[in-house]
C-alpha cells in the first residue's frame, strides 16, 4: 500500500490576518484557524496555542512551513534568520519569527516569504504545476512578487521585493504614491491602501468603471513588464485581495502590458497573466509547500 501523504502544519503569517492549516494539501486540509495579525506577541502567542493544540492531539504535524509578510532575513547563515526586517507593520521590525517556532516544535521548518511559498504551492498544486519558470503576485495590502526560476524561489543576498520597483508612470498621473519608503513604487501605487489612499475610502468600495483602475493596471502591467524582460517567467499568476475583488483588472492589465511590450518579445500563447489556480487557498497552502519541502530535504540529508 502507498503510503499517505505526511501531516503538516502550515503558518502564513499575512498583513491583516494569519492563517494557519493542518493538513497534506489544498484537497486534505484537516484544521483551519484564523488569527488578526496585531502585535507581535499576541500574534504568535495565538498562533503557538494553535500549533500547541494540534501537536497534543491524535493528528500531530511531522513539519512546519512558514510563510511571512516581507521583508525577512532568510540567509540560513545569518545570525538573524528567520527574523523580520524593515517591513512597515508597526512593532514586527526584528521580531524573531521561524527561530521561535522552529525551537518550540523541534519539526523540520520550512519559511519563506509569503508570496515564495504561494508561488511553490501553485507548482506543486496550482496553475503553475509543470513550469519551472514562472511568477506568483499578490495584490493586497502589500504587493509582493514570489519569482520561481528552475523550480525554485529566486534570491541572493535576500529575497526579490519586486513591489517596490519603480516604473514609469501611466502620462498625467502626479499623485505621490503611499510608500513609505519610496512613494510611487508599485506597492506605493496600486495595494489596496495605496488605491484607497487615493481615492479617500476603501478599495473595495470602488466601482468596476472607476477611473482608478486604469491607473492600477498600468502600475500593475509595468511590473510585468520588468518581470518578463528581467526573468521571462512563462507565467503570472496575479492574486490578492485587489485581484480577487476586481476581476475586470485582468484583461486590462493584459492589454496594458501588450502596449508597454510593444511587440519586443513574443509572450507564450494564450493568457499570460492569469489568476492562481488554488485561488484564495494559493497563499495559505504556501506553508504547505514550505514544510513539505522541509521534510523532503531532511529525509535526503539536505541541510
Amino acid at each position: 500500500m502507498p503510503h499517505p501523504d505526511p501531516i503538516v502544519a502550515s503558518v502564513e503569517l499575512g498583513g491583516t490576518k494569519c492563517v494557519c492549516l493542518l493538513g497534506s494539501g489544498p484537497d486534505a486540509i484537516a484544521d483551519r484557524r484564523r488569527i488578526p495579525t496585531g502585535a507581535p506577541e499576541a500574534t504568535l502567542a495565538a498562533i503557538e496555542s494553535v500549533l500547541d493544540e494540534w501537536q497534543e492531539g491524535p493528528r500531530r504535524f511531522a513539519a512546519l512551513g512558514i510563510a511571512a509578510f516581507g521583508p525577512v532575513d532568510l540567509d540560513p547563515g545569518s545570525p538573524t534568520w528567520g527574523h523580520v526586517a524593515a517591513t512597515p507593520k508597526p512593532g514586527w521590525r526584528g521580531v524573531d519569527l521561524a527561530g521561535r517556532l522552529r525551537r518550540r516544535f523541534a519539526v523540520p521548518t520550512g519559511f519563506d516569504t509569503d508570496v515564495d511559498g504561494a508561488a511553490l504551492a501553485e507548482g506543486r498544486w496550482g496553475a503553475a504545476r509543470g513550469l519551472a519558470d514562472f511568477a506568483y503576485v499578490t495584490v493586497g495590502t502589500g504587493i509582493g512578487v514570489g519569482l520561481v526560476a528552475r523550480g525554485r524561489p529566486v534570491g541572493g543576498f535576500s529575497h526579490a521585493e519586486a513591489g517596490h520597483i519603480r516604473i514609469a508612470r501611466a502620462p498625467g498621473d502626479d499623485w505621490p504614491g503611499s510608500c513609505p519608503f519610496h512613494g510611487d513604487c508599485v506597492e506605493g501605487l496600486a495595494s489596496g491602501p495605496a488605491i484607497a489612499a487615493r481615492i479617500g475610502r476603501p478599495a473595495a468600495e470602488a466601482a468596476a468603471d472607476d477611473p482608478v483602475w486604469p491607473l492600477v493596471a498600468h502600475a500593475l502591467a509595468q511590473l510585468f513588464h520588468s518581470l518578463a524582460l528581467v526573468a521571462a517567467p512563462r507565467l503570472i499568476l496575479a492574486g490578492g485581495g485587489v485581484m480577487d475583488s476586481q476581476p475586470q483588472l485582468f484583461p486590462m492589465v493584459r492589454e496594458a502590458l501588450r502596449r508597454s511590450l510593444a511587440e519586443y518579445v513574443a509572450l507564450p500563447a494564450g493568457d499570460y497573466v492569469v489568476p492562481p489556480g488554488l485561488g484564495a487557498l494559493a497563499g495559505p497552502c504556501g506553508g504547505f509547500a514550505l514544510a513539505l519541502d522541509a521534510l523532503d530535504a531532511q529525509s535526503s540529508g539536505v541541510s
